[in-house]
């Protein structure tokens, strides 16, 4: 609330306007984009702001670590009909505005009571992972253990793995990062050599690898709503914690 000279109190706005300041497509569907952050914006790293543009809104995860300057968003194009905010947002360029809300939200934030953190995502799904772990860094916690698992049908989906993996060699008793392709034999992804398998196929013998229990671990799957489902199955009957997030294909 604010106060006006009368003394009256009047409601906060609920839209305020932004500026997109960067914009990178990685493919023909996914994009960043990085817009200013409004004065006064504050957020928990994982949680989501909700932009808008033509007075079509929709919720995004933040990469960005909260003490960042900017708010970065990682977003996949869905076409209509069932898209009908990310059509608009593929022609902003630098310097074009979009509406924000001034309060972020969510609940999906890293729970530090485990020791070890595995973290299972679908392409954009590892937003929030990356936030959670830049911010983890930059405040120079300690005592903790990061799992991360990313899966994406093509290799140049990952979009975060080069940053990934650096912050996995530089932080070896902190960070371990496996990236895996669903689609080994395709031209597109002639180059890979890593770890190949949908995603929630190989968490099962990753968790078995690493040693984790749910004594000391939490699972948090971020992304394609079936994948979210198959971890569960997976892993509550085992005792795990599991949070989620769902990244639906529809941006209405």
């Amino acid at each position: 609330m604010t106060i006006t000279p009368a003394g009256k109190r009047r409601p906060r706005p609920k839209i305020v306007e932004t500026r997109v300041t960067r914009r990178e497509d990685i493919t023909h569907d996914l994009l960043l984009m990085w817009i200013e952050k409004p004065e006064g914006f504050t957020f928990k790293a994982g949680q989501y702001c909700t932009i808008g543009s033509d007075g079509i809104e929709r919720a995004y995860s933040i990469v960005s670590a909260p003490h960042e300057d900017e708010l970065e968003l990682f977003v996949e194009l869905v076409p209509p009909p069932e898209g009908n905010l990310t059509p608009l947002i593929w022609d902003l360029h630098p310097g074009d505005t979009v509406t924000i809300r001034p309060r972020a939200k969510g609940i999906f934030v890293f729970k530090p009571a485990m020791t070890n953190q595995f973290m299972v995502a679908t392409v954009t799904g590892v937003v929030p992972f990356i936030s959670i772990l830049r911010d983890y860094l930059h405040n120079d916690r300690s005592g903790h253990h990061f799992y991360v698992l990313q899966g994406a049908s093509y290799v140049d989906e990952f979009t975060y793995d080069v940053e990934l993996q650096h912050l996995a060699d530089q932080n070896p008793d902190i960070i371990t990062f496996v990236p895996t392709i669903s689609r080994p034999t395709e031209e597109r992804n002639a180059s890979w050599t890593g770890v190949t398998g949908r995603v929630n196929a190989i968490t099962e013998e990753h968790v078995d690898q690493f040693g984790l229990t749910p004594d000391d671990t939490t699972i948090y799957a971020c992304g394609h709503p079936g994948m979210i489902e198959d971890v569960k199955e997976q892993f509550i009957p085992k005792g795990f914690h599991v949070e989620e997030e769902r990244f639906w294909k529809q941006d209405d």
